[in-house]
């Protein structure tokens, strides 16, 4: 994996740039369409690729270690193959899921013990296998395993979680030397900042991360129920010390608002289930503000579910009224169209902030936009 840092905007931090893997390359700063078990939700691979124009998706390893599997994913010759998506992958760690599973694991310094949530049998996360199981997926971005502590966190907790996430970054570190790529292509390692909303833990942590000299390096543990305003010091912080000739990826996060507000600050990637999640409950982001399609306003409003300038979506030519039939009559194309629409839409986002950040009108932009898509319609 290689990147190259393209330009960074006179008046921010914010940046463009391009990500090469042996799958394709990631113009930056993007978005991330979350593939839970191997699919984004309702979207077909060819809608991610023609309306949606996702460059890459996320793979969960907690989800497709239990199923389908990594037998059955080795012999379809990793999840490319398996559902068909020639792009670039990530695949997380399964950290996340081990802490949003805090009622059916116990972390030890080997590993993570859990409960599955499909049957309540019981398996190990260790960093050895974590890697592993991703290597087998076949992520062309890997993820270091960590620990994600909750919020709030007392400072020792969040001191001793930082702690065991560097003692298993090296160990991660260790098991990857001399091994190649799975399946002929390359796979590379990103490290995870944490440190909870301590300051002097993330600078720590940042330190240690970029001192493993991977490819690229993460943020995580943010947008776990922190003020906003710590979400946005914390990533300010960690992109002053994070490496700059390497992406910078904010892991789960977030809304419109928060993208913009992050890139503004130095993140290059984004993942979230956001978009396609809301989307299923009717809730609709524009470059003009936030719909709840549910609402009897757009009822009889024939125009279309939004004007948005260099955008070919087929989303966008339904009306606010047919996507407010199917969504309240709870049919599986209203939940389809939106979600397309959504994830189309935090692609464009991301596609005219790089735009702005390379033709330096950026700062003043991002403020306008802010307004805009924070607002309710």
């Amino acid at each position: 994996m290689h990147f190259e840092l393209e330009h960074t905007d006179p008046k921010s931090s914010a940046r463009a740039g391009t990500v090469t893997t042996d799958h394709g390359e990631i113009k930056t700063p993007i978005f991330m369409p979350v593939g839970t078990a191997g699919t984004v939700k309702g979207v077909h691979q060819a809608e991610l690729k023609n309306e949606v124009k996702a460059q890459i998706i996320l793979g969960n390893t907690y989800h497709l270690y239990l199923r389908p599997g990594t037998e059955v994913l080795e012999g379809a010759g990793g999840l490319h193959k398996f559902n068909k998506w020639d792009g670039p992958i990530l695949t997380d760690s399964g950290g996340y899921q081990v802490y949003s599973l805090s009622h059916r694991r116990k972390i030890k310094e080997e590993g993570v013990t859990f409960q599955s949530h499909i049957d309540g049998s019981k398996h190990l996360f260790s960093p050895e296998t974590s890697l592993e199981i991703q290597r087998s997926i076949g992520g062309d971005i890997i993820m270091a395993f960590d620990e994600c502590p909750p919020y709030p966190s007392t400072r020792k907790y969040a001191e001793d979680s930082m702690h065991l996430t560097h003692r298993w970054l090296d160990r991660c570190v260790e098991y990857l030397k001399e091994k190649e790529g799975k399946y002929g292509y390359s796979q590379a390692m990103f490290p995870i900042v944490q440190g909870s909303s301590y300051d002097d833990l993330r600078r720590k942590s940042c330190e240690y991360i970029a001192a493993a000299d991977q490819p690229g390096n993460a943020i995580g543990g943010l947008s776990v129920g922190e003020p906003i305003e710590d979400m946005y010091r914390i990533t300010a912080l960690c992109c002053e010390i994070l490496p700059k000739d390497k992406p910078r990826y904010l892991m789960g996060v977030g809304t419109p608002a928060n993208l913009l507000e992050c890139i503004e600050r130095g993140v290059d990637m984004f993942d979230c289930v956001l978009p396609s999640r809301n989307a299923r409950h009717g809730m609709i982001y524009t470059a003009e503000g936030i719909i709840n399609i549910k609402n009897a306003k757009w009822k009889n409003d024939f125009s279309p579910i939004e004007d948005r300038p260099g955008t070919a979506s087929t989303s966008l030519t339904h009306s606010k009224a047919y996507l407010h039939h199917l969504v309240r009559c709870d049919e599986m194309l209203g939940r389809q169209i939106a979600s397309i629409h959504n994830l189309s839409f935090y692609l464009w986002l991301v596609g005219q902030a790089r735009e702005r950040i390379l033709d330096g009108s950026f700062s003043d932009w991002k403020k306008v936009m802010v307004d805009k898509v924070s607002r309710r319609i």
